[in-house]
């Protein structure tokens, strides 16, 4: 008869009660403790013996230490400094991760790429949910050199990102994500997988970076700010979201008439649109906005 192994909940009590660890809400540390879930973010971020993995909030190095036997390389970045004592004694058995005490959003990307042979990056994170969207919009608009993006973040927000029109989730989120990546919904993860538990529910999903944006257009931040505009009241027309957001120096016939040009009925709601459809109403607008 084998001894049973200690789960993995159980390792991670015994390590916070060892380095006397406090949680900071700050952060929203929440670290995760199901095994099964560990192994299906590892195996959906699709990790080759050549890959250099970006990790963002290491916590006490349990995704970090089974990341590091998938791959070439592991660079953690964690911006809690207490942690830093404790993940370097625990991940001392491995000789590929570099540990960085720093912000994720004040790291340059683009140089740790450069630093360990060019090859674009793979990023995986258990993302604190209150800064998860900056993050990853981050990576997104600078064109960072990374392959994919494998998190656990809030599920509705996962949800959001690959939402299809007309459906609940559709909306500004979703059409931004699917400019720039192709997301995939790995798993959902129910609140007893972390210590301590958060207040909602978490998925797994997959953003595989698009080689160019999946449509094309000459005014990247118009197109957004059409986007945005048309989901800013979401029950309303089209027409009626343009109209009242103001900022075009146009009247409602004039919007009418550039909504009626890109081929669009103007009582339409945004909700019911492509990013193919914003991208042709952004041309439309662009050129009358150049007229100016």
């Amino acid at each position: 008869m084998t001894d049973q192994q200690p789960s993995l909940a159980y390792k991670t009590k015994q390590i916070i009660k060892k380095y006397e660890f406090a949680f900071k809400k700050n952060f929203g540390q929440n670290f995760l403790v199901d095994e099964r879930v560990l192994d299906k973010i590892v195996a959906s971020a699709q990790l080759t013996a050549e890959d250099t993995v970006l990790e963002i909030g290491p916590g006490i190095g349990t995704l970090t230490q089974a990341l590091a036997r998938h791959c070439k390389k592991v660079i953690a970045v964690e911006i809690d400094k207490t942690l830093i004592p404790i993940l370097q004694e625990l991940l001392s058995d491995f000789d590929n991760i570099q540990l960085i005490n720093e912000d994720i959003l004040k790291v340059d990307i683009a140089a740790l790429a450069a630093e360990n042979g060019g090859k674009k990056l793979k990023v995986v994170a258990n993302l604190p949910y209150y800064i998860t969207t900056p993050i990853i919009m981050n990576i997104l608009e600078q064109n960072l050199p990374v392959e994919s993006i494998t998190v656990m973040i809030q599920k509705e927000v996962a949800y959001r990102m690959q939402a299809q029109p007309k459906s609940k989730d559709y909306g500004s989120l979703s059409l931004v994500t699917q400019y720039y990546c192709m997301p995939y919904l790995v798993a959902n993860v129910p609140q007893n997988c972390f210590m301590p538990r958060p207040n909602v529910d978490s998925a797994v999903i997959r953003l595989t970076a698009l080689e160019k944006p999946a449509v094309d257009v000459n005014d990247r931040e118009l197109l957004f700010h059409i986007i945005k505009t048309a989901f800013s009241q979401r029950r309303k027309t089209l027409l009626n979201c343009f109209f009242n957001a103001g900022g075009w120096d146009m009247s409602k016939e004039q919007l009418t008439a550039l909504i009626n040009q890109a081929g669009y009925d103007e009582k339409v709601r945004g909700e019911a649109l492509t990013l193919e459809d914003y991208a042709k109403i952004t041309e439309v607008f662009e050129k009358e906005l150049n007229k100016a």
